[in-house]
């Protein structure tokens, strides 16, 4: 059983940035695939990144190509979302999600464990 605890969420302005970190404990990190999707109020949880076990390759929403990085620490057990030029619209509680699989998905039922989940916000 992995336990993920995302962290770094806050209150920003417009145009400013964050950084998310999610801390895996539980099973061995460098095995799986990670993620973040968000969800808005009102609004379906959404793919925004992942990173995969081995190579790191990184894949993006197209929302957030260009703005956000996703990287990950396997000596630390921990992921981390860089989000950069951040938009009202950006605005929702991100998750980070784990993924046995080494196929890239991007739909949530591929990912076997979640976390709690932070809150950003960004102020206009």
């Amino acid at each position: 059983q992995v336990q993920l605890v995302e962290s770094g969420g806050g209150l920003v302005q417009a145009g400013g940035s964050l950084r998310l970190s999610c801390a895996a404990s539980g099973g061995t990190f460098s095995t799986y695939a990670m993620g973040w999707f968000r969800q808005a109020p009102g609004k379906e949880r959404e793919f925004v990144a992942r990173i995969s076990q081995v190579l790191g390759n990184t894949y993006y929403a197209d929302s957030v190509k260009g703005r956000f990085t996703i990287s990950r620490d396997n000596a630390k057990s921990t992921v981390y979302l860089q989000m950069n030029s951040l938009k009202p619209e950006d605005t929702a509680v991100y998750y980070c999600a784990a993924d046995r699989v080494v196929v890239p998905t991007t739909s949530q039922s591929d990912y076997d464990y979640w976390g709690q989940g932070t809150q950003v916000t960004v102020s206009s």
